[in-house]
């Protein structure tokens, strides 16, 4: 039965609430004005010193309390005028005390809808929640937000980007996930420990103090390099330790689902249909071991690891849920350059390879450290065939495979016939993708 006056086809105008961060949000803020007051005395230390022999105690307190009140009241105000509101086609977010400044993001544009949670966030209980959107050089974020409030948020966007109604979508919760891989912390750290460029790094700064010693018979000079060639040394293997320990990735029906992070646990999403192309990386100490790396291209996000360090087997298994019915080939599946491309790369033109299956198009590259590169036909944007004078004369060119992500995958030192056929071959191959791929949509 329809009430008086109201048409029965047409649906009642929806009433936006804005909604504010969560109430621990001004103390995150608050340090702006006190970095102002930590960089003034940073450029000029010397005077700073001199302000303050000059203070009294009384002064000082005064100082330091008026400091206090102006970063106070900056992160109250800066929280009291930030405002964030989900409408039937895009999430706005009002910002700035003195410049206003509005985002207005098309949930239809979404690439991901990912939870972030620093330690003293996780400490106070909060989150912040980061929008990859396409299109945009830097994410946008909400921080902060309670812990559930954060998760609630994120379903919500996810179902009305999947196409739920409006008045519904907060109802749908957030979809259940599968467990498919988790990462041990010990196979972690191996792994790293037998990463090149962590003994790279090690090496230089071992080797590099003592012959800029013998070279300048200066303290400063050796501690001045040596000490931030450690710190690089370090950061190399602990801060990828830190930012990858406690890996999982899960299946859900919006994308994959990855959590990591020792201090700071993050929640991302890969998300459905747009993964432009999926590398496998085989650093030569991994081999013996059967261990591979997985990385991703997907347009418009930053999310660029699927898994950090598996069993092959086990990596391809995880593969095949992102590109549905892809298997990856064999090493020996794999086609090489003619043997007169060792005239334009001597050794190393036994590296690249390529396979061309109904899904993807595969190319390999490197001797020590492997890569392989696969690209479903469907995000193929364009293809070009490059060919040099020197690899004119040897009958060799190249076919550059370009995606969405900006990236271009490249099959090196083909014989000049085969790279026509591949260009041909390969546009082709595109068209018809692109008719028959999966939906972009989330949850589709």
């Amino acid at each position: 039965m329809t009430a008086p006056g109201v048409d029965e086809g047409v649906r009642p105008k929806r009433v936006v609430v804005e909604r504010r961060l969560h109430p621990v949000t001004p103390f995150r803020r608050a340090w702006a004005p006190v970095a102002v007051v930590v960089g003034w005395a940073a450029h000029d230390p010397n005077q700073a010193q001199e302000q303050l022999t000059r203070l009294t105690t009384t002064t000082l307190l005064i100082v330091l309390a008026v400091v206090v009140s102006a970063a106070s009241l900056y992160g109250f105000l800066s929280w009291w005028f930030t405002h964030f509101a989900v409408t039937d086609s895009e999430l706005r977010i009002r910002t700035g005390l003195l410049f206003r400044r509005t985002a207005h993001i098309r949930l239809q544009r979404l690439q991901a809808v990912d939870i972030t949670r620093p330690l003293l966030a996780r400490i106070a209980g909060v989150a912040k929640l980061r929008l990859d959107v396409v299109g945009a050089d830097k994410k946008d974020e909400l921080a902060f937000l309670g812990e559930s409030e954060a998760r609630a948020l994120r379903a919500e966007l996810l179902a009305r980007a999947a196409g739920f109604a409006p008045e519904t979508a907060h109802e749908v919760g957030e979809a259940p996930a599968r467990e498919l891989l988790r990462v041990p912390p010990r196979e972690l750290a191996v792994a790293l420990i037998l990463t090149g460029a962590t003994w790279g790094a090690l090496a230089a700064a071992l080797v590099v103090p003592p012959l800029l010693w013998l070279a300048t018979h200066s303290v400063w000079t050796v501690l001045a390099t040596g000490v931030p060639l450690l710190g690089a040394a370090g950061a190399s293997s602990a801060g990828r330790f830190v930012g990858e320990y406690d890996w999982t990735v899960g299946e859900s029906p919006d994308g994959l689902r990855i959590d990591h992070g020792l201090l700071d646990r993050t929640h991302e999403t890969v998300p459905p249909g747009r993964v432009q192309t999926v590398r496998i990386v085989e650093p030569l100490l991994w081999r013996r071991r059967g261990w591979v790396r997985v990385e991703l291209d997907v347009a418009g996000s930053a999310n660029s690891v699927l898994v950090p360090v598996a069993p092959r087997a086990l990596a391809e298994a995880v593969i095949a849920r992102v590109l549905p019915g892809t298997e990856v080939p064999a090493t020996a599946a794999l086609s090489r350059p003619p043997r007169r491309a060792g005239r334009c790369l001597p050794l190393w033109w036994r590296g690249y390879g390529i396979a061309v299956t109904d899904t993807v198009f595969v190319a390999r590259h490197g001797l020590l450290r492997r890569s392989v590169a696969l690209v479903p036909h469907a995000k193929v944007q364009s293809v070009r065939l490059t060919q040099g004078p020197w690899k004119r004369l040897w009958r060799l060119a190249d076919v550059h495979v370009d995606t969405g992500a900006g990236k271009t995958v490249t099959a090196r030192l083909r014989d000049a016939q085969e790279a026509a056929e591949l260009l041909h071959g390969q546009a082709e191959r595109s068209r018809t993708g692109r008719r028959d791929a999966r939906s972009d949509q989330w949850m589709a």
